[in-house]
């Protein structure tokens, strides 16, 4: 029997999320759990987790919690996947999480072959910036480049002893040299804000992050006598590719939507997007469309529609056959129009903020 692998460092699709969910023992999202659910909950984009009771209970006490992410540096725009995670971030920021953000170049460097200068530019003059246009809280937050954070270097060795190369393997699929260093930097980067104080933390992730959360829960265990908490994480659903594909991918530019993206080329992107509409306009009149295949739908769905009873309104005009095809996809364009003007002045304005941000100092 084939071993099941999710590699957060390729580009393999996953097709079925309740066999995803099975597969690698993760607990179906249970939105009655958090207050002031944000989109995502809300739209069952959000669809998994492990130990999320535990950040429940954090929240409703009032009891100290982290969230913790990782920006990559080793690619000049951001996709639909980040601006997830930091929707998630945000959530849990307004929700008393304090909030760490480090900046992986180290995996940069020892994965996709950028120097750490580099990644340390691209970070601050994109990346960081990005984060705050997209709603991150730099008051909240506390950021550090993991090149400069020896303690987390130190206890990656250090825990690096406790992982045979048979379970790596397991993990991962294949261990050669960069893929180990990256994963056991990132189960320290996981637990860092554990260092000093031991409390729980939730990590907002992408389901082929699943890896690095399961790899450390499994040190956390083989650790007991530091007494860490399992780390916590929150899974998110890709955003779809434009031509149905389960998963938005650089590898097929003509169906990925960047952030930001000039929007000429959006538009076209749109335009050619797979639809729900029917063949013949009074086939669509007549029987509606089939919204369950309809990617402009689903970008909606995911990220260009807040109010519920708005996409609920687009959803029975599109179903009922009064709203074409075509009529949804210019709504979605004017959106995504709005979207990208908020983002790239956003940016703009966050790179202001760079020279007052909380990075740790190292000694």
């Amino acid at each position: 029997m084939k071993q099941k692998i999710i590699d957060p460092w390729g580009s393999e699709l996953l097709e079925d999320y309740e066999k995803i969910i099975k597969d690698f023992g993760l607990d179906i999202f249970d939105a009655r759990l958090f207050p002031e659910r944000n989109r995502l909950m809300r739209r069952n984009v959000v669809f998994a987790g492990r130990d999320l009771k535990v950040i429940s209970d954090a929240i409703k006490h009032k009891n100290k919690y982290y969230v913790l992410s990782g920006i990559m540096p080793s690619y000049g725009k951001i996709h639909f996947g980040t601006k997830m995670v930091v929707e998630n971030i945000k959530y849990f920021q307004e929700h008393g999480a304090e909030t760490y953000i480090l900046i992986a170049d180290l995996e940069a460097a020892s994965t996709r072959g950028v120097t750490l200068e580099e990644a340390r530019k691209r970070a601050l003059d994109f990346h960081i910036p990005a984060y705050i246009a997209l709603g991150l809280d730099t008051r909240k937050t506390t950021f550090y480049f993991q090149s400069e954070n020896k303690e987390v270097m130190n206890n990656a060795y250090e825990f690096a002893k406790k992982i045979t190369l048979n379970e790596f393997e397991a993990i991962y699929g294949n261990a050669d040299p960069g893929k180990i260093m990256a994963a056991m930097t990132q189960v320290a980067d996981i637990l860092y804000p554990q260092f000093k104080e031991r409390k729980p933390g939730v990590i907002p992730v992408g389901v082929d992050q699943d890896p690095h959360i399961r790899l450390t829960r499994d040190v956390v265990r083989r650790f007991k006598d530091r007494k860490f908490f399992l780390p916590s994480a929150i899974y998110h659903k890709y955003t779809p590719s434009l031509d149905g594909d389960i998963k938005m991918s650089k590898s097929k530019p003509e169906s990925c939507i960047e952030l930001p993206e000039d929007i000429k080329s959006v538009k076209i992107k749109i335009n050619n997007a797979l639809s729900g509409g029917r063949d013949t306009l009074e086939e669509h009149r007549k029987l509606g469309a089939v919204v369950e295949k309809d990617m402009v739908f689903e970008l909606m769905k995911q990220h260009l529609v807040e109010d519920d009873n708005e996409l609920k309104k687009i959803y029975d005009e599109y179903t009922s056959g009064r709203m074409t095809s075509g009529e949804l996809k210019e709504m979605a364009f004017q959106k995504m129009e709005d979207l990208m003007e908020n983002l790239v002045k956003g940016i703009e304005r966050a790179k202001k903020q760079i020279d007052g941000l909380n990075f740790v100092k190292f000694k």
